[in-house]
């Protein structure tokens, strides 16, 4: 036995049982418990495909579209904390998700996921490498190419690190270049026609590059991250030609978290203007200091399917997102027009 095993076995055996137990106690808390918290696995016929049927003049902003919050947060470093998706990207697309929301962090040359200050991961092992931006583009681009008649909102946030926004910009631009056939690179909202076969960039930070209609739909509200008055839903913003109408309270428990949801959804429902998006988060972390994303999600997607609340409308985001929860959304497309 070396001295570095035997110094260990001194250090551990100085430490109290209960504390050992208290300390495991948390381990198995933060990195076990998640393991074990899933999605519904229940598979829908043609989710992959769900597009097709949509007219290609329908501008983007009237498709009612469902997506991920969080959308790299599967394997997430601290997951009882983190962790807001079951499925990888590649299986979200195959579900019928079509809104991506990608969190980056410039690092070493490069951009990888993460949710804040932590980071998602390719695996659950601790040696797992982080996962990078060129991982979830090509599973991106291979559904694409499998799947043409599809589009992927993919809404890009700088969420960490210290680099400024130009060179973040210009990270993620080297990125674009390097497949730029499957890119949609405009200012304004488009149509389903031009969208179809291709990555939409919306950007949530400025144009500092001055890109300008080059640059992406620019994306842009106020952190919603209180709860001082819970009768607040959607925020308007101005964003360049289109009026953004977002609700994101993530800082709201259950029940005023679901009807946020619900005022977001029959503010969606009165207008149909297409210069206007609206963008309704079921997600939330609740009103504690660390939320549990799973303890929310379960109870609010719940509610999503078996409630009735008069129709979907406008973009759905969602935690631990499944197969029947997009179908539930994007089904909303097809149901005949009421008078």
């Amino acid at each position: 036995m070396n001295n570095t095993v035997k110094r260990n076995i001194k250090i551990l055996a100085g430490i109290p049982l209960g504390l050992i137990a208290v300390a495991a106690a948390i381990a198995i808390i933060l990195t076990v418990i998640p393991l074990f918290e899933k999605a519904d696995k229940t598979p829908v016929d043609d989710s992959a495909r769900w597009m097709k049927k949509l007219d290609n003049d329908k501008y983007i902003s009237d498709v009612v579209l469902p997506g991920t919050h969080d959308s790299a947060s599967y394997r997430p470093s601290l997951p009882f904390f983190s962790r807001c998706q079951d499925f990888d990207i590649a299986e979200q697309l195959e579900k019928g998700f079509r809104y991506l929301d990608i969190r980056l962090e410039a690092v070493d040359g490069g951009l990888r996921l993460v949710h804040g200050m932590t980071v998602c991961r390719n695996g659950l092992m601790p040696w797992s490498g982080d996962l990078m931006l060129d991982t979830v583009l090509d599973q991106c681009y291979a559904f694409l190419e499998e799947n043409p008649t599809e589009f992927i909102i993919f809404a890009v946030k700088q969420d960490h690190g210290d680099a400024s926004i130009s060179d973040f910009q210009t990270l993620l631009r080297s990125y674009i270049d390097a497949n730029p056939r499957r890119w949609l690179l405009v200012d304004n909202l488009p149509t389903v026609g031009q969208a179809r076969g291709r990555l939409v960039l919306m950007r949530r930070y400025s144009d500092a590059m001055q890109y300008g209609n080059r640059s992406g739909i620019s994306y842009i509200w106020k952190e919603q991250d209180n709860r001082d008055d819970t009768e607040l839903a959607i925020d308007s913003i101005r964003n360049g030609p289109y009026l953004l109408n977002v609700q994101d309270r993530f800082k709201y428990d259950n029940e005023d978290k679901w009807n946020a949801f619900v005022k977001g959804i029959k503010a969606a429902h009165q207008s149909k203007d297409r210069r206007m998006l609206y963008v309704n988060f079921l997600s939330t972390n609740g009103d504690l200091a660390f939320g549990h994303p799973y303890l929310h999600a379960k109870k609010l997607n719940e509610r999503l399917l078996s409630e009735e609340y008069g129709g979907l409308d406008g973009w759905v985001i969602t935690d631990f997102g499944s197969a029947p929860i997009a179908n539930k959304i994007y089904m909303e497309n097809f149901k005949p027009a009421s008078n």
